[in-house]
C-alpha cells in the first residue's frame, strides 16, 4: 500500500473541497465533501498508477504558520 499527501482546500465560490497531491501531476480533484474528494484522489492515484511508475516532481513536507505584524 501507498501513502499520498494531498493538500486540500475549500472553494469559496463553489464551496466544494478541492485537493492535489504535490509533485504528482495530474492527481488533483474536487467533491462536496471531503469523504467524496478523498474517494476521487484516491481514483485518479490509482488510474495514474495503472499507467506505470508515475514521475513525482516534487516532494510534499509540510507546512508553515507565518506570522505578520
Amino acid at each position: 500500500m501507498r501513502v499520498f499527501t494531498a493538500v486540500v482546500e475549500r472553494c469559496p465560490d463553489t464551496g466544494l473541497y478541492v485537493g492535489y497531491v504535490p509533485g504528482l501531476p495530474g492527481a488533483h480533484s474536487q467533491g462536496e465533501t471531503l469523504d467524496e474528494l478523498r474517494e476521487n484522489l484516491k481514483e485518479v492515484i490509482e488510474l495514474l498508477l495503472e499507467e506505470g511508475e508515475p514521475e513525482v516532481e516534487s516532494e510534499f513536507v509540510g507546512i508553515q504558520t507565518i506570522a505578520v505584524a
